[in-house]
């Protein structure tokens, strides 16, 4: 055969190898998502789609068809280069071939086809339909052979996918430009929405503001003005016995016709929890109660601190400030390496803050109760500890707790 005839055909076998490699790119990495959505309004996109849902079969033709043509290029060119050097033709059609191979059939048809999946799955649909339909006779054997391996092979296969590579999916989407950080933010939000407790995200006992149900009404109407809740818990005897609780428009509605009452007749229903239910779950209870409150009771049946409907929205969709709220800044810069930081702060948010992996699960969830924690007893007012790179100082606190923190990275001081 003439070799102006095998140089053509080689030429047109590597196309085709790197025709099979990028279609396998191509199709391993489409947005499947993306594709359905296509396929709605593009002929081309539905069969697409219905190849990529069919994968292994469609993987078998690319692997049979790719080796075909790389098993008929090798010998084509061991042809040619034995024709032109003889016995050591052999070696330079393995070299050579090896290259183009690896340049030509792999890599760069591959890297193009990554670049954008969805439009060449679109330009090659047709073509790899037509080799499907040609090596369906060896499709059918090799499916025939994967069900005779199974059959003695137990395999498990998890297709689920867990809460990390989901909020994986989402960072990457973020990363590549197809969501935006608030959009980000809210999926991610959404998907941890489900394993946050009540005890992670309630008012602590201590901060609860709360009235006896024999205050009189002018301290409570103070109380109103300077605190601006639209909601107190009332109590009985103890903060221990929370009875209900008070709407600022009942209370101002008896404030100004009805002194004489008292608050009992404006005591509302208040709903209990404990401290390990789920948010979710809560959630759908005081919509169900119609409720916007309830009160954490613990273990021993005693007031562990309040969540309102408003506390669990806002680990969906960020703090939600009104015009009366007074915006906390939990992480203060002072200078490149040293920041205030309230004791109060989310101790996840201060490790995602400083950039710090959590070496164990701790049972308390704020910065206070962390510091505790570390130095074993409730600090005095300028004692300090180091955690990894950084420096801890206590800048206040009193008998029962830590309220600010100083940190100080000192790696950044090193390198200086």
């Amino acid at each position: 055969m003439d070799n102006s005839i095998l140089i053509a055909a080689l030429v047109i076998l590597v196309l085709f190898s790197g025709f099979f490699s990028a279609t396998e790119t191509a199709f391993s990495s489409v947005n499947r998502i993306r594709l359905k959505n296509m396929a709605e309004m593009n002929k081309k996109a539905a069969k697409a789609l219905a190849l990529s849902e069919n994968y292994d079969e469609l993987l078998s033709t690319i692997l049979v068809g790719n080796n075909i043509v790389n098993i008929a290029a090798t010998t084509i060119a061991t042809v040619l280069f034995t024709r032109a050097y003889g016995e050591s033709g052999a070696t330079y059609s393995t070299v050579i071939m090896t290259i183009v191979v690896l340049v030509f059939g792999e890599v760069t048809p591959k890297s193009i086809a990554k670049e954008a999946p969805e439009k060449f799955c679109l330009m090659v649909v047709n073509g790899i339909g037509i080799v499907k339909m040609l090596l369906s006779p060896i499709n059918w054997l090799f499916s025939t052979w994967k069900k005779l391996i199974a059959h003695f092979l137990t395999i498990e296969n998890d297709d689920s996918m867990d809460k990390e590579e989901l909020l994986m999916i989402v960072e990457e989407a973020q990363n590549d430009g197809d969501l935006e950080e608030h959009e980000s933010d809210l999926i991610s939000a959404a998907i941890e929405f489900n394993d946050l407790d009540v005890k992670e995200i309630l008012t602590p006992r201590v901060d609860v503001i709360a009235v006896d149900v024999k205050t009189p009404l002018k301290e409570i109407e103070t109380m109103f003005r300077e605190n601006n809740f639209s909601r107190f818990p009332v109590y009985e005897s103890s903060i221990d016995n929370i009875v209900g609780v008070i709407h600022e428009k009942d209370f101002y509605y008896l404030y100004y016709n009805h002194q004489e009452q008292g608050i009992h007749s404006i005591i509302k229903n208040v709903q209990y929890t404990s401290p390990h239910v789920k948010i979710s779950n809560l959630l759908r209870q005081l919509q169900s109660t119609k409720t916007h409150m309830a009160v954490v009771i613990d273990e021993y049946g005693g007031t562990a601190g309040i969540i309102t409907m408003e506390d669990i929205l806002e680990e969906l969709v960020g703090e939600i400030y009104d015009e009366h709220d007074e915006v906390v800044e939990y992480f203060h810069p002072i200078d490149e390496s040293h920041w205030l930081v309230q004791a109060d702060a989310d101790l996840d948010d201060m490790f995602e803050y400083f950039d710090l992996e959590e070496e164990e699960d701790y049972d308390f969830i704020t910065v206070g109760g962390w510091v505790i924690h570390e130095m074993e007893k409730i600090p005095d007012q300028g004692e300090s500890f180091n955690y990894k790179n950084l420096e801890i100082t206590v800048t206040q606190c009193d008998d029962r707790k830590v309220e600010q923190i100083m940190i100080h990275r000192l790696e950044q001081e090193q390198e200086e």
